[in-house]
C-alpha cells in the first residue's frame, strides 16, 4: 500500500513537531510513504519513504508554495491509495477536490478545541477525521473518531534508575504562551518558599521547577519577559528555570529527570504533553478539562495559586501512580494508532 501524507513540517529536531517524525517512522512500516512537507529539516527516515519539500525552510513564497504543493498533488496521487492531512485544514482547502478527483479516501487528524471556516470547509471535504479525544475536536460530525494520541511508548517510558537523594523536580512543557498560565505556576512557586517546602526533611534535600519550551509568536515574546521580570520580583531565580526548547529527540530523558509534570492550559484538548509525562511515570497535575475523567481529583487543579501549592504538598510525598504509564499505554499508543490509520486506507 502506498499513502501521501501532508504535513506541516518534517524536522527529527523540532521541539514542536518533531514528534511526528516516529509516526512516519511507524507508518512507514506498515505502507509506503510519500510525504509533502511545507518545511523539511533533519530527517531518518527508511528507504520507502520519499519527502517533498514546499519550501519553507528556504523561505520560498506563499505563491510558489502554492503552485509547488499543486505540481506535487498531480504527481503523487496517481500513485497512491489515500491522502492523510496531519493537522491543518488549509492543506484540505488547498487540495481542493484533486483527491476525489482521482478517488482518493482522504483522513484528517485534527486536536484543538477550537474551530472556524476552514474547518467547517474540511470537514466537507475529507471522507473521515481522527482525533484524540472528544474534546480535541468541538465540530459536530459523523466522519469523526476518536483514536486516542500517538505517543512513541519506546521513548516515552519511566526511568530505569533514578538519582536517590536530587532534588524533587517539577516539570513542565510547552510554547512559552499566555495559553499556558506560567505566572500561576510561579504564584504557587512563591507560596511554596513561604511555607519552607521541604525545609523540615521530605522525600529530598530542596525543589526547583524547571520549564521547557520557547516563545513563538510576539505576543509570546512579551509575555514571556513578563514572566522572568515576575520571577525576578518574587526572588524565585534560584528556583525556577526557563531550559528552553528542547529537541525532540531529546525530550523524553527531560520527562524522566522530573517527579512531577504540571500543566496549567487552557487548551481542553487532551494534551499531548500531559500523556508524556504519564508514559514516563511522573506525578500529574493539570488543569485542562479534558483529563477530568482520567485523573483523580488529587492531580486536577485550578486556578488558586494557594490551592496549587497545596497539592503540590500533597504529590511530593505520595507514591508514584504507575496506573497512569499502564492507562497511556493501553489508550494512547503510537503503535495502535499508526495500525488505525492504515486501516482506513487499507479498507478504501
Amino acid at each position: 500500500m502506498k499513502l501521501l501524507i501532508i504535513t506541516q513540517k518534517v524536522d527529527m529536531n523540532d521541539d514542536n513537531l518533531g514528534f511526528f517524525h516516529s509516526w512516519l517512522e511507524k507508518m512507514a512500516e506498515k505502507a509506503d510513504i510519500f510525504i509533502i512537507g511545507n518545511y523539511v529539516g533533519k530527517y531518518d527516515l527508511p528507504k520507502n519513504v520519499k519527502v517533498f519539500s514546499l519550501g519553507k525552510e528556504r523561505r520560498v513564497g506563499r505563491l510558489v508554495k502554492i503552485f509547488k504543493y499543486q505540481w506535487f498533488l498531480l504527481k503523487l496521487l496517481p500513485r497512491v491509495d489515500g491522502v492523510f492531512f496531519h493537522m491543518c485544514p488549509e492543506y484540505v482547502l488547498g487540495a481542493h477536490l484533486l483527491p476525489k478527483i482521482f478517488r482518493k479516501k482522504t483522513l484528517l487528524w485534527y486536536t484543538h478545541k477550537s474551530f472556524n471556516w476552514k474547518l467547517k470547509l474540511a470537514e466537507k471535504l475529507t471522507d473521515k477525521i481522527f482525533t484524540a479525544s472528544k474534546e480535541s475536536f468541538r465540530l459536530p460530525s459523523k466522519k469523526v473518531e476518536v483514536t486516542g494520541h500517538g505517543i512513541d511508548l519506546d521513548k516515552f517510558k519511566p526511568a530505569e534508575t533514578k538519582k536517590y537523594g536530587s532534588k524533587f523536580k517539577i516539570i513542565s512543557v510547552g510554547r512559552i504562551s499566555p495559553v499556558k498560565n506560567y505566572e500561576i505556576m510561579i504564584n504557587a512557586a512563591e507560596i511554596l518558599k513561604n511555607k519552607g517546602f521541604f525545609a523540615q526533611g521530605g522525600p529530598a534535600s530542596g525543589w526547583e521547577i524547571k520549564i521547557a519550551g520557547a516563545p513563538i509568536l510576539k505576543d509570546d515574546k512579551t509575555y514571556f519577559e513578563k514572566l522572568k521580570n515576575l520571577i525576578k520580583e518574587k526572588k524565585l531565580d534560584g528556583v525556577i528555570e526557563f531550559v528552553g526548547p528542547i529537541p525532540n529527540k531529546y525530550i523524553a530523558e527531560f520527562y524522566q529527570s522530573g517527579d512531577l509534570f504540571i500543566n496549567l492550559s487552557d487548551t481542553g484538548s487532551l494534551d499531548k504533553a500531559v500523556l508524556e509525562a504519564m508514559a514516563c511515570g511522573l506525578k500529574i497535575l493539570t488543569s485542562n478539562e479534558a483529563f477530568k475523567d482520567i485523573l483523580k481529583e488529587d492531580n486536577i487543579a485550578d486556578k488558586n495559586p494557594e490551592n496549587i501549592a497545596f497539592k503540590i504538598i500533597n504529590l511530593a510525598s505520595s507514591e508514584k501512580k504507575y496506573s497512569l504509564v499502564e492507562y497511556t499505554a493501553k489508550n494512547h499508543g503510537l503503535d495502535n494508532l499508526a495500525e488505525k490509520i492504515i486501516k482506513q486506507f487499507r479498507n478504501a
